[in-house]
């Protein structure tokens, strides 16, 4: 039954992150995002998979992780990729 729990908490996590990722890409900025506060989701993400391995609970639960990890991955990506062309527009905009 805490699997159950914690696939819940997973997927309410994980369920605005695609949405997020299409806004960052289509958006092409970087402006209003913390750069900071994604990589203590990821490093959150990569604790509580790390978890699993340390406790032997490989189950079902864990590709719930791995999901979210991905997809706050590609998150991050788009934002260093939005951060670049924030650079390279103020750059040649001078």
């Amino acid at each position: 039954m805490p699997q159950i729990f914690e696939v819940l908490m997973l997927l309410c996590f994980g369920a605005s992150w695609p949405v997020a990722v299409f806004k960052a890409y289509k958006a092409r900025t970087a402006k209003g995002a913390s750069l900071p506060a994604v990589l203590l989701i990821l490093f959150g993400y990569a604790m509580g998979i790390v978890n699993k391995f340390v406790n032997g609970q490989i189950t079902y639960v864990l590709a719930f992780y791995f999901f979210n990890f991905a997809i706050v991955g590609v998150y991050c990506l788009l934002l260093f990729r939005n951060i670049r062309l924030d650079l390279h527009r103020e750059t040649t905009t001078v």
